[in-house]
């Protein structure tokens, strides 16, 4: 066994404890490619799943949905009791998998919400990142089987690319967007599920109520939802 280095500034040596004790922590898939890639842009994802952790602080049983790697989902753990996190491609679910830290338990597994819902009950939801690569003609399907998980009175999330951002995305964050929406469209269609919305515009890492059309990231916010 190698012996432990030592750090001049001896509260430094807490971060050999915390290696010893969890490892050194790999970043996911998804993550990894943006932190070697475009590192910023690991900045911005990380930035929307605090805007959700902040926003779902509290809460007992949380669904995300469509998780990719699940490599932010960390941040709204900290902030909530429990997380299930589901995507529709394995792949993601079996990196989670092989990334998985008893410290941090978190139920994952493979589901497509557009053969129906989540089995479950959960007192919020979200969903960043995911909407805009359904079909129109298939939206509703998915909102509505988002939201049969979801109680009464829980509180949903869905955070998309802006429709006026695309023409400045990268062919890889373009690739797929076959939905991307306004601010007013968002909060339009948002309207249709829950009698509260709330949408702000994001550019970059911060969020804020600016004007719809200057905004790159749109987060909408539900409460009080119409249909079961």
């Amino acid at each position: 066994m190698s012996e432990i280095p030592r750090t001049k500034e001896p509260q430094y040596q807490a971060l050999f404890e915390t290696a010893g004790q969890h490892g050194v922590s790999s970043l996911g898939i998804m993550s990894n490619q943006s932190w070697n890639e475009d590192p910023k842009r690991t900045l911005f994802t990380l930035a929307r799943y605090k805007f959700v952790a902040k926003m779902l602080m509290g809460k007992t049983n949380v669904l995300e949905i469509g998780c990719g790697d699940a490599f932010g989902t960390r941040l709204v753990q900290q902030t909530v009791e429990h997380v299930t996190a589901v995507d529709f491609d394995p792949v993601f679910i079996d990196d989670i998998a092989e990334r998985s830290n008893p410290n941090w338990p978190m139920e994952s597994f493979v589901h497509d919400l557009l053969e129906g819902p989540v089995p479950g009950h959960f007192d919020a939801v979200f969903s960043l990142d995911v909407l805009e690569h359904i079909l129109p003609e298939r939206e509703g399907l998915f909102i509505e089987n988002s939201l049969r998980s979801l109680d009464t009175n829980g509180m949903a999330i869905f955070g998309m690319p802006s429709l006026e951002s695309q023409k400045y995305a990268s062919a890889q964050s373009s690739a797929g967007h076959v939905n991307c929406k306004s601010g007013g469209e968002f909060m339009q269609v948002m309207n249709a599920y829950f009698h509260n919305v709330i949408v702000f515009s994001m550019n970059d890492e911060v969020i804020h109520t600016g004007f719809f059309p200057m905004a790159q990231y749109l987060m909408a916010l539900g409460f009080g939802k119409k249909r079961s």
